[in-house]
């Protein structure tokens, strides 16, 4: 396979120095990638250790920027943290208290930071300032925060109300209370009260107002609270029962590979299938994942592409109809339960035989930017027709695409699912491409590892 994608301007030492990327047209796509660890895993994992009493080792973390957030951030407050020559990271635990109560925290745009991060130290009591990056000064908090001070905690706004910077204060925690919050914004919201009301050391009922979005993440919270020790109780989606009582470390935790990530390659195996290119394996993730987005595959699926699944491996190609047509099928899917990889479908879209819905999607409105706004006009460049909803949006393939320049928005999932289009014979410039460094910085070298250009 070559291993050039095209040219870049900047210079590679700095990734966040180079303005754009030109990815030359694909000719086909096959091979194997090995999956970076979850971001989304990553994140919680190191949480819950530095929460839980004794040392954690950390297998498989992801190394990226938004881990790198978290890493700082809890070093900033006191957490020991240790670097193996294996590369995982060994984390001393707290007992749920941070030896440093005063500190700010410069989160950048990784609401899985900001917003457990909020919610364990509004409770855990201290001084504490958290700020981010200009665009999660724009995402919405105020549900959390309402949350928050529901149950005594004393947080104060430095900018406009409901949104970050935060500043907050020791407070008198009000213990065993019932906890009211939305579940219909984001579910990271429940995911960090969830996480922090271990250390209020009695049992509280939350109950989710609205309908819960983004389940899985949800699954994955619960998944990981136990392999800490806590056990939360549930009924149904609406109302979570977290019990008296403490985390404690699980002496070693590996992390998976990252299912949204796996998506970009495994629809490159069914675009590139049409015309007699993969199979494309990603490893890391597979049957046992505790993620939602392997459920792309069922989006795939639906879509025409053949998919192959181990405890740890997912194959992707199109399927014997598919190949037949040259196209992949139109659908009309609710993704609520995969907002990541859901973009992802919007772009293989462009290669089905005809308009495709995504339903549910609202939630893509407060991600790193307006993900709806941002994929409907970087769609149009290419040639499609698409019509944007509140949260939906349809994608009308052109009989053929344009070479376009895509603006990525600082969105890294802008980035990577973008590149897809080059698949379609065409040039691709993606601009700004360092900012898939948010969650997988090897993202491009990874996807020109498994692809022929159509000139070579």
């Amino acid at each position: 396979m070559g291993s050039e994608l095209g040219s870049r301007s900047g210079s590679c030492d700095d990734a966040r120095s180079v303005k754009f990327l030109d990815i030359e047209p694909i000719a086909r796509a096959a091979g194997t990638v090995k999956m970076p660890g979850s971001k989304s895993i990553s994140n919680r994992v190191l949480l819950l250790a530095a929460l839980c009493r004794g040392a954690t080792r950390v297998i498989d973390l992801l190394d990226a920027e938004d881990t790198r957030v978290m890493l700082d951030a809890l070093v900033r407050l006191g957490v020991t943290i240790g670097r193996d020559r294996d590369g995982s990271v060994t984390v001393h635990g707290t007992g749920g208290s941070f030896p440093l109560k005063s500190a700010e925290l410069s989160l950048g745009n990784a609401g899985t930071a900001f917003r457990p991060l909020t919610a364990v130290l509004a409770l855990a009591g201290g001084e504490y300032r958290l700020s981010g990056a200009p665009r999660m000064h724009e995402r919405p908090i105020g549900d959390l925060v309402d949350a928050l001070r529901a149950l005594g905690a004393r947080i104060a706004y430095s900018g406009r109300d409901g949104f970050p910077p935060l500043e907050l204060h020791p407070g008198a925690i009000v213990r065993g209370v019932p906890v009211r919050v939305r579940g219909d914004v984001s579910s990271q919201y429940l995911s960090a009260l969830l996480m922090a009301l271990p250390l209020t050391n009695s049992e509280t009922r939350v109950e989710v107002e609205g309908e819960l979005i983004s389940k899985p993440y949800v699954e994955i919270t619960l998944n990981l609270m136990q392999r800490f020790g806590v056990e939360v109780r549930r009924d149904g989606w609406s109302s979570f029962i977290v019990p008296a009582s403490s985390y404690a470390t699980p002496g070693e935790i590996r992390v998976e590979g990252d299912a949204s990530s796996a998506s970009y390659f495994l629809a490159a195996g069914a675009i590139s299938g049409l015309s007699g290119g993969g199979p494309v394996r990603v490893e890391g993730v597979g049957r046992a994942s505790i993620q939602g987005d392997v459920r792309f595959t069922e989006v795939l699926e639906r879509m025409g592409a053949s998919i192959s699944m181990g405890e740890n491996w997912i194959e992707s190609v199109a399927g014997p109809e598919a190949r037949a047509r040259g196209k992949l099928k139109a659908i009309d899917a609710d993704l609520n339960h995969i907002p990541d990889a859901a973009m992802t479908a919007a772009v293989a879209a462009l290669f089905a035989e005809g308009p495709s819905t995504l339903r549910n999607i609202a939630s893509w409105r407060v991600k790193e930017t307006d993900r709806i706004a941002a994929m409907a006009t970087e769609l149009r460049k290419l040639g499609a027709a698409v019509e944007e909803g509140a949260d939906t949006l349809r994608v009308t393939p052109p009989l053929t695409l344009r070479p376009a320049t895509i603006a990525t928005y600082d969105d890294h999932r802008m980035a990577m699912s973008f590149s897809l289009a080059a698949l379609g014979g065409i040039k691709v410039r993606i601009n700004d491409p360092g900012c898939v460094g948010k969650t997988f910085p090897e993202y491009f070298d990874a996807l020109a590892g498994i692809s022929r250009r159509a000139s070579a």
